[in-house]
């Protein structure tokens, strides 16, 4: 193993025992030590926290983490001076309908209403109003008026037509209720949601009552602009002015506290209407699934099952397909398929949605079999299909790695009328003959892509830049990259991700072309890597540059940054501090947790997120750790092991076989784990062997 100026401060991430760093009187601050006062390292504790554990809070000061705000939950308002009231109506509250005259005339209304809404300013409106309503002659009766604020179109002429009632009627300050009710309706259609909300003011304002269908309106509209706050409000002020809401209203704000994720008082307040003799309607069965799902709550699944049976409601397809996207979101394939069954022997046509999430499901769950007899069944049954079906279908054989049946899908597509391929059918087909490392034909279908018309997407543009470069196609990968930039696609931090592991492949003669494609995606990270290759450049230059790019980037994307600027700083031949200075500083800003596990029978060294690289450095710190914990004669377990994960995913970069291939260079004492596959082990005797000897050799 090469020597290597590793700053003392380096091993304590990779030390067994490590000693507790972290103050809690102060902010954490980063050194860059080459020396050390502290004492020898004390004896090993199997209950002394993981390296993980030690480093989580530390991480935490470094890097930022975008958050979503948690609002502080609010309960339903009750007054107490009085009976609880029942907390919704058993009986829907009548909509009236605009149309429902005794003895209606629609014709001359219908061309009354085609007139004005030909207008398209306040003049024109006000010619055609005067012209159909001489002055002096009454206002029209208030089903016709509610007639009209039903069909004028834009949403304008309606709201100048409700301004104009309210200027004529002999009783302007009484304007009915009915008439907000319709022109919210209207303005609600239009989402003039804002516009709504204020007519609700107004109405307070002007003390007219506000019934359940006025509250409804708001709640709803409040609800599809995501003011979920200032919806609850509104339906607080409802029991506060003793209007209790019907079913539609109640089903309305379920789904806003369960939107909030509110689920203790979304529940409260269902039991508490069920206890009232309400029998919940598919809407509310459906946000009670959705919430459930999104949680991963099984049990809360199970109990909107048991719900929607004991309370006698047959469920839709809509019920159908919430539950079946919350069986996935809680891992339970089985339970899926048996729920799609009992699905169809009610006798429901499953549509696009249902279909879709059943594959997403299978898909997660690597039932590729279970996928494509469903897609035969499919075919069998003259289901319906979509575009978002048929690229689910396509993604699922990307992952799975099913290449012939990928491309009878895709040429499916192809014959078809309604649904031929769109970018995102290419970038599946793109990404499974990248991933089987068929450069040329995953080229032939990028360029069939353009030639077709279809846009390509950075998703495509990253996976066939990552096929071509791990082919040693440099060049086309390059032509490819200037060929996306220039019909619009915009790299994001993946493709970014991607660049880097390119330059860690490439050629040195290649090195600059696909920097000068980097510098148009990011000049920073290009401004980084020319940092890492200067002598000069301090640790605290390259500490403050490191977390500025990290704290930039996305969070997925992060970890992925550091192992391809590892493996650059290591291909390319950096200074050779460089390596294990951003290993450490990727240990300390959090990318690597559970580095490092131990017991009192089994230190270990988990590489699977790492890449072959990056891995090969945090070895080397490991094994240097180990040297010194021998030669300070702490407490050993009986065998030490590492981890890279079993390699046997046909998608896998190859760490188990690289790795193999690095330890044969090193002649240390670990060889393949026959019981746990990905795993290399080494006993204690062996370990202490090989460091005596190796201190030796460095003695002669």
């Amino acid at each position: 193993m090469a020597s290597l100026t590793t700053p003392t401060s380096f091993l304590l991430f990779f030390s067994p025992s490590p000693k507790p760093f972290i103050k809690k009187s102060s902010t954490p601050i980063l050194c860059h030590s080459t020396t050390s006062t502290s004492p020898p390292p004390e004896p090993t504790s199997s209950t002394s926290p993981s390296l993980s554990d030690q480093l989580k809070p530390l991480s935490l000061t470094f890097l930022q983490t975008p958050t979503t705000p948690n609002p502080k939950p609010k309960p339903t308002w009750v007054n107490p001076s009085k009976p609880k009231p029942s907390v919704l109506s058993l009986v829907r509250h009548k909509r009236r309908h605009p149309h429902s005259s005794p003895n209606p005339n629609p014709t001359p209304l219908a061309l009354l209403s085609r007139k004005l809404s030909l207008s398209t300013t306040d003049a024109q409106f006000s010619a055609a109003i005067a012209l159909a309503f001489p002055a002096g002659a009454p206002p029209p009766p208030l089903d016709s008026s509610l007639h009209l604020l039903s069909t004028l179109r834009p949403w304008q002429n309606s709201l100048r037509f409700f301004h104009w009632l309210k200027t004529t009627s002999p009783s302007s300050d009484a304007t009915p209720t009915i008439l907000y009710n319709v022109l919210m309706k209207s303005l609600r259609s239009a989402r003039q949601y804002d516009l709504v909300e204020s007519l609700a003011r107004r109405m307070l304002d002007e003390n007219t009552p506000l019934d359940n269908i006025t509250y409804s309106t708001v709640i709803t509209c409040l609800k599809k602009c995501q003011r979920y706050d200032d919806a609850i409000d509104w339906f607080e002020r409802m029991y506060r002015t003793g209007v209790i809401p019907d079913e539609v209203t109640y089903s309305a704000v379920l789904d806003v506290y369960a939107r909030l994720g509110r689920r203790e008082e979304v529940v409260g307040l269902y039991e508490r209407a069920r206890a009232g003799g309400w029998n919940p309607d598919h809407v509310a069965l459906s946000v009670l699934a959705r919430m459930f799902g999104e949680a991963g709550d099984y049990d809360g699944i199970q109990y909107v099952i048991g719900e929607m049976k004991g309370s006698g409601v047959k469920p839709n397809v809509v019920v159908y397909n919430t539950l079946l996207e919350a069986m996935g979101r809680a891992g339970k394939p089985g339970l899926a398929r048996s729920l799609f069954e009992e699905m169809v022997s009610t006798g429901l046509a499953p549509n696009e949605k249902t279909l879709t999430a059943l594959i997403k499901i299978y898909g997660k769950a690597r039932w590729g079999k279970d996928a494509l007899e469903l897609w035969e069944r499919m075919r069998a049954n003259s289901w319906p299909a979509d575009f978002i079906l048929y690229n689910t279908l396509l993604s699922m054989c990307a992952d799975l790695g099913l290449e012939e049946e990928a491309e009878k899908l895709f040429e499916d597509m192809k014959k078809g009328g309604g649904c031929r391929p769109d970018s995102w059918s290419y970038t599946a087909m793109i990404n499974i003959y990248g991933s089987l490392g068929k450069a040329e034909r995953a080229l032939e279908l990028f360029e069939e892509m353009i030639a077709n018309g279809v846009e390509p997407n950075v998703m495509g543009c990253t996976c066939l830049i990552q096929c071509l470069a791990k082919a040693g196609r440099v060049g086309d990968a390059v032509r490819v990259f200037e060929t996306s930039l220039a019909r619009g696609i915009k790299p994001d931090d993946r493709l970014c991700g991607c660049l880097l592991s390119v330059v860690a492949l490439c050629e040195p003669e290649e090195m600059e072309s696909v920097l000068a494609c980097l510098e148009k995606a990011n000049p920073r990270l290009v401004g980084l890597v020319k940092m890492l290759g200067e002598e000069g450049t301090s640790f605290d230059e390259v500490r403050d540059e490191f977390r500025g790019i990290l704290n930039e980037a996305n969070v997925d994307t992060r970890r992925p940054f550091c192992n391809c600027l590892i493996d650059i700083c290591r291909n390319r031949h950096y200074p050779s501090q460089r390596a294990h200075e951003l290993l450490y500083l990727g240990t300390l800003f959090g990318l690597y947790p559970g580095l490092h596990e131990k017991t009192s029978e089994e230190w270990s060294l988990n590489l699977r997120s790492l890449s072959v690289g990056a891995a090969n450095t945090a070895f080397e710190e490991w094994m240097k750790s180990l040297s010194s914990s021998v030669d300070n004669l702490e407490l050993l377990p009986r065998s030490f092991s590492v981890h890279t994960g079993s390699g046997t995913h046909r998608f896998s970069q190859g760490l188990p076989v690289a790795f193999a291939s690095y330890l044969k260079t090193l002649d240390v004492p670990f060889r393949r784990d026959e019981l746990r596959c990905g795993s290399f082990v080494a006993a204690k005797e062996d370990v202490i062997s090989w460091v005596q000897s190796r201190a030796a050799a460095v003695a002669t």
